[in-house]
Protein backbone atom coordinates (compact mmCIF):
# COMPACT_ATOMS: atom_id res chain seq x y z
CA UNK A 1 0.00 0.00 0.00
CA UNK A 2 1.32 3.38 -0.69
CA UNK A 3 2.34 5.25 2.55
CA UNK A 4 3.04 1.59 4.29
CA UNK A 5 6.12 1.63 6.81
CA UNK A 6 8.15 -1.41 6.57
CA UNK A 7 10.42 0.14 8.77
CA UNK A 8 11.26 3.34 10.22
CA UNK A 9 13.81 4.17 7.59
CA UNK A 10 11.02 3.83 4.49
CA UNK A 11 9.13 7.25 4.61
CA UNK A 12 7.12 7.57 1.45
CA UNK A 13 7.77 11.37 0.77
CA UNK A 14 4.37 12.04 -0.99
CA UNK A 15 2.51 10.32 1.94
CA UNK A 16 4.44 12.10 4.37
CA UNK A 17 3.64 15.94 2.43
CA UNK A 18 0.06 15.05 2.02
CA UNK A 19 -0.36 14.11 5.79
CA UNK A 20 1.46 17.48 6.05
CA UNK A 21 -1.06 19.27 3.83
CA UNK A 22 -3.37 18.08 6.57
CA UNK A 23 -2.10 19.87 9.24
CA UNK A 24 -3.90 23.66 9.33
CA UNK A 25 -0.67 25.48 10.08
CA UNK A 26 -1.60 28.69 8.64
CA UNK A 27 1.14 31.19 9.96
CA UNK A 28 1.25 31.55 12.99
CA UNK A 29 -0.02 28.41 14.07
CA UNK A 30 1.44 25.34 14.47
CA UNK A 31 -1.34 22.93 13.11
CA UNK A 32 -0.01 19.72 14.18
CA UNK A 33 2.79 19.92 11.16
CA UNK A 34 6.12 20.10 13.37
CA UNK A 35 4.71 17.21 15.53
CA UNK A 36 4.51 15.26 12.70
CA UNK A 37 7.88 15.88 11.27
CA UNK A 38 9.56 15.60 15.18
CA UNK A 39 7.62 12.03 15.70
CA UNK A 40 9.08 10.84 11.80
CA UNK A 41 12.53 12.29 13.11
CA UNK A 42 12.66 10.65 16.12
CA UNK A 43 12.40 7.01 14.54
CA UNK A 44 15.42 7.72 12.55
CA UNK A 45 17.36 8.93 15.41
CA UNK A 46 17.16 12.61 15.19
CA UNK A 47 17.33 14.47 18.41
CA UNK A 48 14.47 17.06 18.03
CA UNK A 49 14.12 20.11 19.90
CA UNK A 50 11.04 22.34 19.75
CA UNK A 51 11.89 25.84 20.47
CA UNK A 52 9.15 28.70 21.18
CA UNK A 53 9.71 32.63 20.75
CA UNK A 54 7.67 35.66 21.20
CA UNK A 55 7.71 39.59 21.86
CA UNK A 56 5.52 42.15 22.01
CA UNK A 57 4.85 42.93 18.63
CA UNK A 58 4.64 40.01 17.13
CA UNK A 59 2.88 36.05 18.27
CA UNK A 60 4.92 33.78 19.48
CA UNK A 61 5.87 31.16 17.00
CA UNK A 62 6.62 27.69 17.62
CA UNK A 63 9.91 26.48 15.27
CA UNK A 64 11.94 22.86 15.24
CA UNK A 65 15.47 21.86 15.23
CA UNK A 66 16.31 18.44 14.31
CA UNK A 67 19.83 17.05 14.40
CA UNK A 68 21.55 13.95 14.01
CA UNK A 69 25.29 13.41 13.99
CA UNK A 70 27.66 15.90 15.97
CA UNK A 71 30.68 16.53 14.09
CA UNK A 72 31.60 18.54 11.13
CA UNK A 73 30.32 18.72 8.28
CA UNK A 74 27.32 20.05 9.10
CA UNK A 75 24.88 20.33 6.66
CA UNK A 76 21.45 21.52 7.40
CA UNK A 77 17.58 21.71 5.71
CA UNK A 78 16.01 24.88 6.15
CA UNK A 79 12.47 25.38 5.22
CA UNK A 80 8.71 26.55 6.93
CA UNK A 81 5.74 24.45 7.80
CA UNK A 82 3.52 27.85 7.81
CA UNK A 83 1.17 28.48 4.78
CA UNK A 84 -0.46 31.71 3.85
CA UNK A 85 -4.38 31.62 4.61
CA UNK A 86 -6.77 29.93 1.79
CA UNK A 87 -8.38 32.75 0.64
CA UNK A 88 -12.16 32.55 -1.04
CA UNK A 89 -12.45 28.99 0.29
CA UNK A 90 -15.29 28.59 -2.12
CA UNK A 91 -12.87 29.11 -4.96
CA UNK A 92 -11.21 25.83 -3.80
CA UNK A 93 -12.46 22.90 -5.82
CA UNK A 94 -11.85 20.88 -2.67
CA UNK A 95 -10.87 21.07 1.29
CA UNK A 96 -7.27 23.19 1.00
CA UNK A 97 -6.65 20.88 3.95
CA UNK A 98 -7.59 17.61 2.72
CA UNK A 99 -4.20 16.60 1.31
CA UNK A 100 -5.72 14.68 -1.64
CA UNK A 101 -4.02 12.73 -4.59
CA UNK A 102 -5.44 12.64 -7.60
CA UNK A 103 -4.84 12.93 -11.23
CA UNK A 104 -1.25 12.56 -10.28
CA UNK A 105 -0.88 15.41 -8.08
CA UNK A 106 -1.08 16.50 -4.32
CA UNK A 107 -3.26 19.07 -3.52
CA UNK A 108 -3.77 21.37 -0.57
CA UNK A 109 -2.14 24.86 0.57
CA UNK A 110 1.58 24.17 1.06
CA UNK A 111 1.47 21.14 -1.39
CA UNK A 112 3.72 23.33 -3.64
CA UNK A 113 5.12 25.96 -0.67
CA UNK A 114 6.91 24.14 0.94
CA UNK A 115 5.63 21.18 2.77
CA UNK A 116 6.38 18.88 -0.59
CA UNK A 117 9.76 19.57 -0.27
CA UNK A 118 9.65 18.63 3.85
CA UNK A 119 8.29 15.45 3.21
CA UNK A 120 10.64 14.80 0.12
CA UNK A 121 14.05 15.93 3.00
CA UNK A 122 12.96 13.70 5.27
CA UNK A 123 11.97 10.41 3.19
CA UNK A 124 15.76 11.40 1.46
CA UNK A 125 17.51 11.93 4.98
CA UNK A 126 15.82 8.35 5.65
CA UNK A 127 17.51 7.02 2.82
CA UNK A 128 20.80 8.25 3.25
CA UNK A 129 21.06 7.08 7.18
CA UNK A 130 19.55 3.49 6.17
CA UNK A 131 22.38 0.93 6.59
CA UNK A 132 25.10 3.16 7.28
CA UNK A 133 26.80 2.24 10.37
CA UNK A 134 28.76 5.14 10.81
CA UNK A 135 29.28 8.37 9.42
CA UNK A 136 31.45 11.63 9.64
CA UNK A 137 28.95 14.97 9.83
CA UNK A 138 25.77 16.06 11.00
CA UNK A 139 22.67 16.58 8.98
CA UNK A 140 20.01 19.23 11.13
CA UNK A 141 16.65 20.68 9.77
CA UNK A 142 15.75 23.98 10.63
CA UNK A 143 11.81 23.82 10.52
CA UNK A 144 9.88 27.33 11.30
CA UNK A 145 6.29 28.46 11.26
CA UNK A 146 6.78 32.24 10.77
CA UNK A 147 8.31 32.29 7.47
CA UNK A 148 4.71 33.25 5.86
CA UNK A 149 4.34 36.06 8.22
CA UNK A 150 6.51 38.63 10.15
CA UNK A 151 9.66 36.47 10.32
CA UNK A 152 10.67 37.98 13.52
CA UNK A 153 9.95 34.72 15.66
CA UNK A 154 11.11 31.82 13.63
CA UNK A 155 14.56 31.59 11.88
CA UNK A 156 16.12 34.61 13.33
CA UNK A 157 15.00 33.50 16.53
CA UNK A 158 16.69 29.84 15.82
CA UNK A 159 19.93 30.92 14.28
CA UNK A 160 20.21 32.63 17.61
CA UNK A 161 19.68 30.06 19.07
CA UNK A 162 21.96 28.09 18.13
CA UNK A 163 24.92 30.29 18.35
CA UNK A 164 24.36 30.35 21.82
CA UNK A 165 24.86 26.91 21.59
CA UNK A 166 28.04 27.48 19.59
CA UNK A 167 26.80 25.30 16.95
CA UNK A 168 27.31 25.86 13.48
CA UNK A 169 26.58 25.16 9.98
CA UNK A 170 28.31 24.44 6.79
CA UNK A 171 26.39 24.70 4.11
CA UNK A 172 22.56 25.18 4.18
CA UNK A 173 19.62 24.10 1.42
CA UNK A 174 16.15 26.09 1.88
CA UNK A 175 13.59 23.35 -0.25
CA UNK A 176 11.87 26.77 -1.97
CA UNK A 177 9.55 26.46 -4.79
CA UNK A 178 12.53 27.90 -6.88
CA UNK A 179 11.68 26.17 -10.22
CA UNK A 180 9.81 28.03 -12.77
CA UNK A 181 8.87 25.82 -15.33
CA UNK A 182 10.13 21.99 -14.59
CA UNK A 183 11.85 20.36 -11.67
CA UNK A 184 15.88 21.12 -12.16
CA UNK A 185 15.24 24.66 -13.70
CA UNK A 186 16.50 26.61 -10.99
CA UNK A 187 18.64 27.13 -8.20
CA UNK A 188 18.26 30.50 -6.58
CA UNK A 189 21.81 31.95 -5.27
CA UNK A 190 20.73 35.19 -3.69
CA UNK A 191 17.37 37.22 -3.84
CA UNK A 192 15.91 40.90 -3.73
CA UNK A 193 16.15 43.16 -1.19
CA UNK A 194 12.44 44.59 -0.40
CA UNK A 195 11.69 48.21 0.73
CA UNK A 196 7.92 49.22 1.77
CA UNK A 197 7.04 52.43 1.96
CA UNK A 198 4.61 54.90 3.63
CA UNK A 199 3.51 58.11 2.29
CA UNK A 200 1.54 60.67 4.17
CA UNK A 201 0.68 64.35 2.45
CA UNK A 202 -0.76 66.15 5.01
CA UNK A 203 -3.47 69.20 3.41
CA UNK A 204 -6.09 71.64 4.46
CA UNK A 205 -9.50 70.39 3.98
CA UNK A 206 -11.99 72.63 1.75
CA UNK A 207 -14.75 73.76 -0.60
CA UNK A 208 -13.35 72.47 -4.19
CA UNK A 209 -15.28 75.59 -5.21
CA UNK A 210 -12.84 77.80 -3.19
CA UNK A 211 -9.52 75.83 -3.55
CA UNK A 212 -7.64 78.86 -2.72
CA UNK A 213 -8.77 78.41 1.06
CA UNK A 214 -7.48 74.91 1.14
CA UNK A 215 -4.57 72.98 0.76
CA UNK A 216 -5.06 70.02 -1.76
CA UNK A 217 -2.49 67.25 -0.85
CA UNK A 218 -3.33 65.19 -3.67
CA UNK A 219 -1.12 66.97 -6.62
CA UNK A 220 1.88 66.50 -4.53
CA UNK A 221 1.57 63.08 -4.13
CA UNK A 222 0.77 62.48 -7.36
CA UNK A 223 4.20 64.40 -8.48
CA UNK A 224 6.01 62.25 -5.48
CA UNK A 225 4.78 58.92 -7.12
CA UNK A 226 6.00 59.76 -10.30
CA UNK A 227 9.30 60.21 -8.96
CA UNK A 228 8.60 56.72 -7.84
CA UNK A 229 7.24 55.34 -11.36
CA UNK A 230 9.10 57.32 -13.66
CA UNK A 231 13.08 56.45 -12.23
CA UNK A 232 14.91 53.40 -13.25
CA UNK A 233 16.68 52.30 -10.21
CA UNK A 234 19.75 50.69 -12.38
CA UNK A 235 19.29 47.76 -15.68
CA UNK A 236 20.46 44.92 -13.56
CA UNK A 237 23.59 42.99 -13.41
CA UNK A 238 25.22 39.56 -14.17
CA UNK A 239 23.09 37.97 -11.33
CA UNK A 240 20.26 40.13 -10.38
CA UNK A 241 17.34 41.67 -12.68
CA UNK A 242 16.25 45.40 -12.55
CA UNK A 243 15.02 46.75 -9.61
CA UNK A 244 11.26 47.46 -9.76
CA UNK A 245 9.13 50.11 -8.09
CA UNK A 246 5.28 48.85 -7.44
CA UNK A 247 2.64 51.35 -5.87
CA UNK A 248 0.58 49.79 -4.10
CA UNK A 249 -2.14 51.94 -2.65
CA UNK A 250 -3.57 55.48 -2.87
CA UNK A 251 -6.29 56.10 -0.81
CA UNK A 252 -7.66 60.12 0.69
CA UNK A 253 -10.60 58.54 2.09
CA UNK A 254 -12.96 61.14 0.52
CA UNK A 255 -16.49 59.73 -0.47
CA UNK A 256 -17.28 63.79 -1.52
CA UNK A 257 -16.56 64.91 -4.81
CA UNK A 258 -17.45 68.52 -3.96
CA UNK A 259 -14.65 68.35 -1.01
CA UNK A 260 -10.36 69.08 -1.09
CA UNK A 261 -9.23 66.23 1.48
CA UNK A 262 -7.03 66.81 4.62
CA UNK A 263 -4.31 64.30 3.42
CA UNK A 264 -3.81 61.98 1.16
CA UNK A 265 -1.45 58.63 1.56
CA UNK A 266 0.04 55.72 -0.96
CA UNK A 267 2.08 52.78 -0.22
CA UNK A 268 5.21 50.96 -2.52
CA UNK A 269 7.15 48.07 -2.52
CA UNK A 270 10.95 48.32 -3.78
CA UNK A 271 12.32 44.82 -4.91
CA UNK A 272 16.46 46.03 -5.02
CA UNK A 273 19.21 44.49 -6.22
CA UNK A 274 22.69 44.23 -4.57
CA UNK A 275 23.76 47.55 -6.20
CA UNK A 276 21.57 49.17 -3.09
CA UNK A 277 20.77 48.99 0.13
CA UNK A 278 17.53 49.64 2.09
CA UNK A 279 19.26 52.90 3.54
CA UNK A 280 20.56 53.76 0.27
CA UNK A 281 17.07 53.69 -1.15
CA UNK A 282 15.75 55.45 1.62
CA UNK A 283 18.09 58.70 0.71
CA UNK A 284 17.39 58.76 -2.54
CA UNK A 285 13.72 58.17 -1.74
CA UNK A 286 13.80 61.44 0.72
CA UNK A 287 16.18 63.35 -1.54
CA UNK A 288 13.57 63.30 -4.11
CA UNK A 289 10.33 63.97 -2.32
CA UNK A 290 12.15 67.38 -1.06
CA UNK A 291 13.02 68.37 -4.21
CA UNK A 292 9.41 68.13 -4.63
CA UNK A 293 8.74 70.11 -1.63
CA UNK A 294 5.96 70.58 1.20
CA UNK A 295 5.20 68.34 3.83
CA UNK A 296 5.46 64.88 3.57
CA UNK A 297 5.71 61.67 6.53
CA UNK A 298 7.49 58.80 4.67
CA UNK A 299 7.86 55.79 7.14
CA UNK A 300 10.09 52.47 5.36
CA UNK A 301 10.55 49.03 6.55
CA UNK A 302 13.19 46.85 5.36
CA UNK A 303 12.29 43.08 5.08
CA UNK A 304 15.80 42.24 3.82
CA UNK A 305 18.64 42.97 2.27
CA UNK A 306 19.79 42.05 -0.99
CA UNK A 307 22.44 39.46 -1.13
CA UNK A 308 24.36 36.88 -3.50
CA UNK A 309 26.17 33.40 -2.78
CA UNK A 310 28.65 33.90 -5.70
CA UNK A 311 28.70 30.82 -7.19
CA UNK A 312 31.58 28.25 -6.68
CA UNK A 313 31.73 25.06 -4.77
CA UNK A 314 28.48 24.80 -3.01
CA UNK A 315 26.54 25.77 -5.91
CA UNK A 316 28.48 23.49 -8.54
CA UNK A 317 27.70 20.77 -5.92
CA UNK A 318 23.92 20.92 -6.11
CA UNK A 319 24.06 21.62 -10.05
CA UNK A 320 25.62 18.46 -10.67
CA UNK A 321 23.58 16.41 -8.14
CA UNK A 322 20.58 18.36 -9.56
CA UNK A 323 22.23 17.26 -13.24
CA UNK A 324 23.13 13.74 -12.06
CA UNK A 325 19.21 13.05 -11.07
CA UNK A 326 17.36 14.80 -13.29
CA UNK A 327 19.12 15.20 -16.87
CA UNK A 328 18.82 18.81 -16.25
CA UNK A 329 21.20 21.46 -15.53
CA UNK A 330 19.83 24.23 -13.62
CA UNK A 331 20.68 27.80 -13.81
CA UNK A 332 21.44 30.15 -11.17
CA UNK A 333 19.04 32.48 -10.42
CA UNK A 334 17.73 35.55 -7.23
CA UNK A 335 14.55 36.12 -9.14
CA UNK A 336 11.83 36.15 -6.94
CA UNK A 337 10.22 37.25 -3.47
CA UNK A 338 12.09 37.31 -0.15
CA UNK A 339 13.31 34.13 1.93
CA UNK A 340 14.73 32.78 4.95
CA UNK A 341 18.01 32.26 3.18
CA UNK A 342 18.35 36.05 3.88
CA UNK A 343 19.16 35.77 7.63
CA UNK A 344 21.01 32.17 7.43
CA UNK A 345 23.51 33.29 4.70
CA UNK A 346 24.82 35.82 7.67
CA UNK A 347 26.36 32.00 8.63
CA UNK A 348 26.69 29.80 6.58
CA UNK A 349 26.91 29.32 2.55
CA UNK A 350 23.18 28.95 1.56
CA UNK A 351 20.82 28.51 -1.58
CA UNK A 352 17.52 27.59 -2.17
CA UNK A 353 15.89 24.59 -4.19
CA UNK A 354 12.92 23.00 -4.18
CA UNK A 355 9.31 22.19 -6.20
CA UNK A 356 7.91 24.28 -9.08
CA UNK A 357 6.36 26.93 -7.74
CA UNK A 358 3.77 28.04 -10.38
CA UNK A 359 0.79 27.23 -8.07
CA UNK A 360 2.51 28.73 -4.63
CA UNK A 361 -0.09 30.70 -2.85
CA UNK A 362 -2.82 30.52 -5.60
CA UNK A 363 -6.10 29.14 -5.40
CA UNK A 364 -6.00 24.69 -5.07
CA UNK A 365 -2.35 24.71 -5.05
CA UNK A 366 -0.66 21.54 -6.12
CA UNK A 367 1.97 19.87 -7.57
CA UNK A 368 2.84 16.74 -9.03
CA UNK A 369 3.93 13.77 -7.10
CA UNK A 370 6.48 12.56 -9.18
CA UNK A 371 8.28 15.83 -8.49
CA UNK A 372 7.72 15.14 -4.73
CA UNK A 373 9.54 11.48 -5.19
CA UNK A 374 12.12 13.07 -7.88
CA UNK A 375 12.84 15.56 -5.45
CA UNK A 376 13.52 13.47 -2.31
CA UNK A 377 15.93 11.49 -4.89
CA UNK A 378 17.76 15.11 -6.17
CA UNK A 379 18.05 15.69 -1.82
CA UNK A 380 19.77 12.14 -1.30
CA UNK A 381 21.96 12.43 -4.34
CA UNK A 382 23.27 16.08 -2.82
CA UNK A 383 23.41 14.76 0.75
CA UNK A 384 25.82 11.50 -0.81
CA UNK A 385 27.95 13.99 -3.03
CA UNK A 386 28.03 16.28 -0.09
CA UNK A 387 29.39 13.69 2.39
CA UNK A 388 31.33 12.24 -0.25
CA UNK A 389 33.46 15.80 -0.88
Amino acid sequence: MPGEVKNHYDIDPVDLAARLVRCPSVTPDEGGALTLLQGALESLGFTCQRLSFSDQESPEVENLYARIGSGAPHFCFAGHTDVVPVGDLAAWSMDPFAGEVREGRLWGRGACDMKGAIGSFVAAAARFLEGRESWTGSISLLLTGDEEGPAVNGTQKVLEWLQGRNETIDACLVGEPTNAEVLGDTIKIGRRGSLSGWLLVPGRQGHTAYPHLADNPIPRLVRMLAHLTDSELDQGNAHFQPSTIAVTSVDVGNPANNVIPAEARAAFNIRFNDEHTGASLERWLRQGFDAIGGEYELEVRISGEAFLMPPGEFSELLAGAIADSLGRRPKLGTAGGTSDARFIRHQAPVAEFGLVGQTMHQVDENTPVADIEALAQVYQAILEAYFAA
